[in-house]
């Protein structure tokens, strides 16, 4: 009697164990939708706003840590693609206005600097630097480097077409 007392115990601890994990990635990625809203509507990845791990466990009293394990090994699937719940984090920079941007943005613009460039005389990263700090984005010269080596762009002189 007491071993089918225990295997009982058990299984209601496991059926208990699996629902608090669907609550918790119910939850985490509904606060991510809410929070992210309009890439949702549009699947523009320049409509997401920065998001921080921190930012999502405010919203739904999770600690940090659970948050990052729900989002290190989940996708979700809409009707734009299917994505990695990490890709929808990302940090902010501040624009000359004020405002907060998230780097994903500043990535795309400089992508699209580099792609329109004179491959005969490539931008040089203080160059793009100077042209994002034009558009109103407060960057320095080596996080404009970072972010080139993000993109998988080699630098200027390597960029050079005869």
């Amino acid at each position: 009697m007491l071993f089918i007392k225990q295997k009982i115990d058990s299984a209601k601890w496991f059926i208990d164990a699996i629902k608090q994990r669907q609550h918790t990635l119910l939850s985490t990625m509904d606060a991510i939708m809410n929070y992210q809203y309009d890439f949702f509507l549009t699947g523009d990845d320049t409509e997401m706003r920065p998001m921080i791990l921190k930012d999502i466990a405010e919203m739904t009293n999770l600690d940090i840590s659970t948050v990052s394990r729900v989002a290190n090994s989940k996708f979700v699937q809409t009707e734009f693609g299917t994505y990695r719940l990490k890709f929808f984090f990302s940090e902010s920079l501040q624009t000359d206005s004020g405002e907060e941007v998230s780097t994903r943005e500043v990535k795309k613009i400089l992508n699209d600097l580099i792609d329109a460039e004179d491959k005969k005389s490539p931008l040089s990263d203080e160059r793009l630097t100077e042209l994002l700090q034009e558009k109103g984005y407060n960057i320095a010269r080596r996080t404009v480097a970072k972010y080139r080596e993000q993109l998988f762009i080699p630098v200027a002189r390597l960029r050079k077409e005869l």
